[in-house]
């Protein structure tokens, strides 16, 4: 049997609308061709008086006169179409006045002819009617807003059925394999809920999909009602949240009666932070509507009756700025971390996005997955896609491996500007700052290798530097973050060197800001400080300035001033250390940075060749 289309019909919506707009251009062209007519009737005869007619009459100038009531309508003599018109005083007649009727045509007619009359009458009634009709207009867009008030507190989920063009399958989603298991028992649930009860087992009543922008878990809570073939409720936490307080709270309501109805179904609510942030912050009260849409929500998945079988998937890049209350069993009982994916999941992703386009076979996914570490499945599809947008530019017919590189990189570093002039000096320092970076990040052990080196002006910088690891890594160690650090600071510190401390550059602000941060996130987040070692000081307050402004750090003053000299000595001790491996390999940096300047863009295997010999410094000098 063909399922039913479980999307609501909108042809007697769209047929209301339709007659709305008929009668407001009905009432638009009667207004104008009234005026029209009232504009053509007055203007289109030039207005005599009265002794002017009697003169041409008796001199043999007209034609004929009509007359109609106290209205005249001349014609010239020898004309077909009438030229004057004049009025005269009611009652009196033109031989009175002295009309001689044997030199023109006269034609007294009968005031009360029908095509008068008729006129007459349209000329009262068509403004009453616009009015009227104005009117009704009015009315009936008032009554549309009343409708829209009382449909305020319903529920603006969208519902996709079993028979949607839009359903999608496990299958058509590459990667995350380790989460369509954990969700694949949702799917055997709602497809098979007698085997699990008889056993008095009971399923997560909610679901939540936790993981980084862009990694597919609206994609994914798509998959389970495919799979499922059940209908699916989508919604964004946003949209239950509305000035009035209370609105939010009765859309809860609204969604899960419908679901209910529908049952067995699927409720999804996208970035339910918006809805579920931790409650008394003290902003608002108990009584806000943020806090009451969430109160409904927990209300609401308590109420589920027995054999309801709804479950509730929601999907969050912040899981812990989650109330409490969500996340306890008999509500979220389950949570799937969905990861960035993994080189192997890179690569299908690429295959994915990519099979529809007319790809050469040079093309090298498998070089373009171990690039894209750390991107997510929305950044491969973009990659993918502005590959796309290279070739139409070129008029190719195909993308070849040319295009892909180009692509990658301008999302990962941002767009050449070429167009941007640098002075010989300024051309000469940003070649000497670029292989600085290089050069330390070269001979330093732990350091990822250079991927590319240009100074070509690149999104916001004025030259790039890039290092990409060669593989997939879950932890860092203190030494290979000390080497990072060394690394950002190899710029300023190869510019102090060559042009003296005093006249160091602003280049560097960004590579300074990197530093301090991640020396910050060292001791802070990671405990590798060395007072602090193995303590850890993060501030979980979910980013609300509020929170900030009422709540204290969890640390002291004196232990704030303690992380600050740990930050101090661990930027100090990377620029020490980058200082050592420039001074010890001087004579590599003069040759990178002519080579820069000749070249502008350097590739790794160039690179490695300038930086063939390169050694490290004795331990002494790190500390000098």
């Amino acid at each position: 049997m063909k399922p039913k289309n479980l999307k609501p019909d909108t042809s007697k919506m769209d047929n209301q609308k339709h007659m709305k707009n008929a009668g407001f251009v009905v009432i638009v062209l009667a207004t104008l061709l009234f005026g029209w007519a009232v504009y053509s009737s007055s203007n289109s005869l030039e207005k005599i008086t009265l002794t002017e007619v009697i003169t041409k009459a008796n001199n043999g100038e007209l034609e004929t006169i009509t007359e109609k009531g106290e209205t005249l309508i001349i014609t010239e003599k020898g004309g077909t179409d009438p030229k004057f018109e004049s009025r005269k005083s009611a009652g009196s007649s033109l031989i009175e006045q002295g009309l001689d009727i044997s030199r023109v045509d006269y034609d007294p007619q009968d005031p009360s002819s029908a095509g008068s009359e008729v006129w007459g009458i349209i000329s009262l009634l068509l403004p009453v009617a616009i009015i009227i009709g104005f009117f009704m207009y009015m009315m009936k867009q008032a009554q549309g807003q009343g409708n829209q008030a009382m449909s305020f507190g319903k529920s603006k989920a969208k519902l996709f059925g079993e028979d949607t063009k839009e359903k999608v399958a496990f299958k058509e989603i590459a990667g995350n394999e380790n989460s369509k298991e954990d969700l694949a028992e949702i799917v055997d649930f709602l497809k098979f809920p007698k085997k699990y009860e008889d056993l008095g087992a009971k399923i997560p009543k909610g679901v939540l999909l936790v993981g980084p922008p862009g990694t597919g878990k609206t994609m994914l809570a798509r998959a389970v009602a495919g799979e499922a073939k059940v209908p699916f409720f989508s919604i964004s936490g946003s949209e239950f949240v509305e000035m009035f307080v209370g609105v939010g709270a009765s859309r809860v309501r609204d969604l899960f009666q419908k679901a209910k109805k529908s049952a067995p179904c699927i409720i999804f609510i996208d970035e339910i932070d918006a809805v579920g942030r931790k409650r008394g912050s003290g902003m608002g009260g108990g009584h806000d509507e943020r806090e009451q849409t969430l109160n409904q929500i927990l209300v609401e998945m308590d109420g589920f009756e027995k054999g309801a079988n709804v479950i509730v998937l929601a999907a969050t890049n912040r899981a812990d700025v989650l109330d409490p209350a969500l996340l306890r069993p008999g509500r979220f009982d389950r949570r799937v971390n969905i990861n960035l994916p993994d080189r192997k999941d890179r690569e299908a992703i690429l295959k994915v996005h990519f099979e529809d386009k007319p790809t050469e076979k040079s093309v090298n996914l498998d070089a373009l997955a171990a690039k894209t570490a750390g991107s997510s499945g929305a950044d491969l599809a973009n990659i993918a896609n502005e590959a796309a947008i290279l070739a139409a530019s070129k008029n190719n017919k195909t993308i070849n491996n040319d295009m892909v590189t180009e692509a990658f990189e301008k999302i990962a570093i941002g767009p050449e500007r070429k167009s941007k002039v640098m002075s010989e000096h300024e051309k000469e320092m940003t070649a000497y700052h670029e292989a600085g970076h290089a050069l330390v990040g070269t001979v330093a052990p732990d350091s990822d290798p250079v991927h590319k080196v240009t100074i070509i002006p690149r999104g916001g910088t004025g030259g790039v530097n890039w290092f990409i690891p060669l593989k997939d890594k879950s932890y860092h160690s203190i030494i290979e973050y000390k080497d990072i650090l060394a690394r950002a600071l190899g710029g300023r510190i190869a510019e102090k060197l060559v042009y003296g401390a005093e006249n160091v550059t602003t280049g560097a602000g960004s590579d300074l800001r990197q530093a301090t941060d991640l020396a910050r996130d060292m001791v802070i987040d990671q405990g590798m400080g060395t007072k602090l070692r193995n303590q850890v000081f993060h501030d979980n307050d979910g980013g609300l300035m509020f929170d900030k402004m009422t709540h204290g750090r969890p640390y002291s003053e004196d232990t704030a001033r303690i992380i600050d000299q740990e930050v101090e000595t661990l930027v100090k001790e990377a620029a020490d250390r980058a200082e050592a491996i420039i001074k010890t390999n001087m004579s590599y940096l003069e040759k990178m940075k002519e080579a820069l300047l000749e070249h502008e863009t350097l590739e790794e295997k160039q690179v490695m060749e300038i930086f063939k010999g390169t050694k490290l410094p004795k331990t002494a000098d790190l500390h000098k």
